[in-house]
């Protein structure tokens, strides 16, 4: 099997993209991230749902996780209002790192080694230049289990 036997539609964002609109997408869709693409729609990297929380968590409660524990519950419940006019590029980590884009004749152990090694739930798929859609960590160990 190859990568292009398991793609799956994608939705995907720009650089410029809010990140509250990126989160709202991962919530009504349940994905594990999400592809961002350039302005010729080609992925130009991978945006894991774990960034955009980052994003969101206040600098206090990452810096020392029992702060978080402090907070009422009422405003405990309404961090995600922290991202405010954000954008996705804002969300994207400052060292560059290994894209998890792969070739559509990928294998599907090629597209676990770049899942690991990127520590990304999801890959995008290109073919000639042209954007597939992504497979997920889901699809990809669905697969690869016996049946």
């Amino acid at each position: 099997m190859r990568a292009r036997d398991l793609v799956s539609d994608f939705p995907t964002v720009t650089l410029d993209t809010r990140t509250a609109e990126a989160a709202r997408l991962l919530a009504e869709h349940g994905l594990p991230g999400l592809i961002v693409v350039d302005g010729e729609g080609r992925p130009c990297t991978i945006l894991p749902g774990t960034q955009v929380l980052r994003l969101a968590v206040p600098r206090y409660c990452l810096d020392d996780p029992a702060l978080a524990r402090v907070v009422d519950e009422q405003h405990a419940d309404l961090f995600m209002r922290e991202l405010g006019d954000r954008t996705v590029r804002q969300s994207l980590p400052e060292q560059p790192r290994e894209l998890p884009i792969a070739d559509g004749d990928a294998t599907l152990l090629e597209l676990a080694s770049l899942m690991a090694r990127t520590h990304s739930p999801l890959v995008a798929v290109v073919e000639d230049g042209t954007l597939l859609g992504g497979v997920t960590l889901q699809a990809l160990v669905g697969h690869s289990l016996p049946h």
